[in-house]
Parts: structure tokens; C-alpha cells; sequence
């Protein structure tokens, strides 16, 4: 088998969604800039925008000279571009199974992209191949992995575009925990600019969410790499009653060396990062450093399942769990072969899970706090049957 070709369509569908969207947004980093902290959410879609949602994605296949081709999506149009003008040259002719060879002739070859977009797109091309792989097998890929370690991988409610006003969190994060969430994650929205105002304020969506889920539910709370050392080791002290499950990216990615002074000086919360790291490289730097608690490199940006199963094997070996960010069906399959303690949970996106689902002939979906594991073939992404008719090819 050789690969023939790489290619891109472009999907379109209405989502027909009615629930809670946009309700807020998270607080960034650029936030310290008082004229940029008004902004109004934007995410997973405009928040002066009403349902149905008109959405669109770009997904990207290779083919083969068998018939047979990988899917995987959804692509930015970034990462299309340099999947058409720097990948596609290595993978053309070469066989789809030796996904090793090709994940390092990727690599290899974007020397001055090893990180960021360009990581993403080998990302991607990665996933797709693992996609072929399965198909071309008649497997899950997570049984090509060395799975399923487990029926269904047991998942975390993640409040991405929920309203934080302390009434509302409590009532949705009761919601989640009668839905059979044993764990949900909050998005603060206050940082060091906001003074101890701001730290009432993130005190008080913490104080409320664990009132409303009682004491066997972990909570968790992302501040978005917008805090500071003294911050952060602030808002563990007062947060210290609620019994806080980690703080997530509590400082810029690349002070590793914050994330170390966390770790070592923070008590009764984990601190938890790696969601913009890339490679086992970088991913070794955090695990050296003593940088985390918990480890959150994402499938579908560190470098696909190729690179995340050595990443898994270096959590495991520094003792650090695994929880992916996000990372949808790379992440299912990528949990559903390493053992409970390396992988324990799954991210779930709440309002992102179902603007990606719109498109989708078998959703991915979280029932009872958990996601079952797809059987089919590959990764299992289908486009629905409606929606793949209406597909346009495009060219980047």
C-alpha cells in the first residue's frame, strides 16, 4: 500500500442547538491590558450569534492506491497549508502503516516547526494515518495501541462557555453530577490585575461550585496561563476549605521553572499543565523540572498518537497521570489504551463536544460520565451521510 495523495474537504452543516452557549469567557493572558479584558466571548461561536449555528470544518484525507483513506478533522486552514506544502512531499509514495518512519520524517524535516502549527499539522497527519491503519485492519486504533484497557473511559464535565456568577455554576455543576460526572472543571475569570476583588470573586465560583456538588466530586479550576507565582499560591491558600482538585496552567507555558516553584511550594491543590507543550521533548522538560501534578499534552497538537504513546511512557515513568486536553477521538483512543493509572479520566468539553458532533454520522458523546469507547474500524470519524453529499473539495 502507498500513499497517493493528500486532500482537504470542507463540511458544512446547521447546528441545531438550544442549550447554554457563550455565557462568558475565560480570562487570557492579554487580560493585564485593561482595554482588551472587556472583550466578549467568542468561543465555540460569537456570542451575539443565535441557534441554529451555521458551521463549517475542514478535514483532511489521504488516500491510497488500495481505495482506502484516512480521515481526520477537524483541520485549521493554517495547518491545511502546511500539511499541502511541507508534509504532503515526505508522506507521497511512502506506506500509510510505518507511521513511525513517517512521524519522524515529518519531524525531520520541519526543523524550524517543532512546535506550535506546525507540530499540530504533523499532528494531524499523524491521526489520519492511524486512521488508515485501522481501517486498512479492520480494528479501533485503540486496539492497535495495545486496548481497551476499559469499557468506556470514565470523564471530567469541562465548563468551557458556562456563566460563572456563582448561582448559575452551582446549578449547572449539580446538573453535571445528576448527569453521573464524578469531576467537573471551571474557567475563572479574574487574575492578578483584578486585585483582591478579583480573588473574592474566583473565591466565590469556587466556594459555589463545591456547594452544589458535595464533598465526593472533584472540582477543578483553568486560569488559562493568566495568573502569577503569587497569585496562584494566593488562591490555593483561600481556596484551601474547597478542596480544589488542581489549578490548571496557572502561569505561561514556558515558565517552567514558575510551574516548579508551584509545585514545590503549593499545598492541598495539584498544579496541572502541558495542554501547550509539544513532543515527548518538551513533555520531558516539564517532567524533569518536577513542573506538574498532572500531565495534559494534547493528541491532536503534541504530535499525534504516535508521539502521545511515548509521552504516556514517560508520565508513567515520572509518576505523572495523563489527562489529555480535549483532543476528542484521539484522546478516546489514546485513554482507552493505557492502564487506569497513567490515563484515568477523559476531558469533555461540553459545548465544544457538540458543535463538533453536529457533523458527525456516530457523535462521540459522554453518558452516565462516561464515553464509550467507538468500535468501528479506525479512529471512527464519519462524516453524516447528509452533510459528506453537500462536501466541497478544497485547495490549499
Amino acid at each position: 500500500m502507498k500513499i497517493t495523495g493528500l486532500r482537504f474537504r470542507r463540511y458544512s452543516g446547521e447546528w441545531d442547538y438550544d442549550g447554554p452557549l457563550a455565557e462568558g469567557r475565560v480570562l487570557r493572558p492579554e487580560d493585564i491590558y485593561p482595554d482588551l479584558a472587556a472583550a466578549p466571548p467568542a468561543w465555540p461561536v460569537r456570542h451575539d450569534e443565535r441557534p441554529p449555528y451555521q458551521i463549517a470544518a475542514l478535514y483532511l484525507y489521504i488516500d491510497t492506491d488500495e481505495g482506502l483513506s484516512g480521515l481526520f478533522g477537524p483541520v485549521s486552514a493554517e495547518e491545511a497549508r502546511l500539511i499541502s506544502g511541507t508534509l504532503a512531499p515526505v508522506l507521497l509514495g511512502e506506506n500509510p502503516h510505518a507511521v513511525e518512519r513517517l512521524w519522524d520524517r515529518m519531524y525531520r524535516t520541519a526543523i524550524h516547526g517543532r512546535k506550535g502549527q506546525t507540530m499540530m499539522a504533523i499532528s494531524k497527519v499523524d491521526l489520519a494515518l492511524w486512521d488508515l491503519k485501522g481501517k486498512a485492519l479492520g480494528a479501533p486504533v485503540y486496539a492497535l495501541l495495545g486496548g481497551p484497557t476499559r469499557p468506556a473511559n470514565r470523564a471530567y464535565a469541562s465548563m468551557l462557555g458556562y456563566a460563572i456568577e456563582p448561582e448559575q455554576a452551582a446549578q449547572r455543576a449539580a446538573e453535571m453530577v445528576a448527569q453521573g460526572y464524578a469531576a467537573t472543571k471551571w474557567f475563572v475569570r479574574k487574575g492578578p490585575a483584578d486585585g483582591e476583588a478579583g480573588l473574592r470573586e474566583n473565591l466565590a465560583l469556587i466556594a459555589a461550585v463545591r456547594g452544589a456538588v458535595g464533598a465526593d466530586v472533584e472540582i477543578m479550576f483553568d486560569a488559562w496561563s493568566s495568573w502569577n507565582v503569587p497569585y496562584t499560591q494566593r488562591m490555593a491558600e483561600l481556596a484551601a476549605p474547597y478542596r480544589v482538585g488542581w489549578f490548571e496552567e496557572p502561569v505561561l507555558a514556558d515558565r517552567i521553572g514558575e510551574y516548579a516553584e508551584l509545585r514545590r511550594t503549593v499545598r492541598g491543590v495539584a498544579i496541572a499543565g502541558g495542554e501547550h507543550e509539544y513532543t515527548r521533548w518538551g513533555i520531558h522538560g516539564l517532567l524533569a523540572a518536577g513542573a506538574v501534578d498532572v500531565m495534559q499534552a494534547d493528541p491532536t497538537w503534541a504530535g499525534g498518537l504516535t508521539e502521545m504513546k511515548k509521552i504516556a511512557a514517560l508520565c508513567s515513568t515520572y509518576g505523572v497521570p495523563l489527562i489529555p486536553h480535549h483532543g476528542s477521538f484521539a484522546s478516546t483512543h489514546l485513554i482507552a489504551s493505557e492502564d487506569m493509572t497513567t490515563c484515568p479520566l477523559q476531558e469533555w468539553l461540553l459545548q465544544a463536544g457538540a458543535r463538533e458532533n453536529a457533523l458527525l454520522k456516530y457523535p462521540l458523546e459522554a453518558a452516565d460520565g462516561a464515553i464509550a469507547l467507538p468500535d468501528r474500524p479506525g479512529l471512527g470519524i464519519e462524516i453524516a451521510d447528509e452533510i459528506a453529499a453537500r462536501g466541497e473539495d478544497v485547495v490549499v
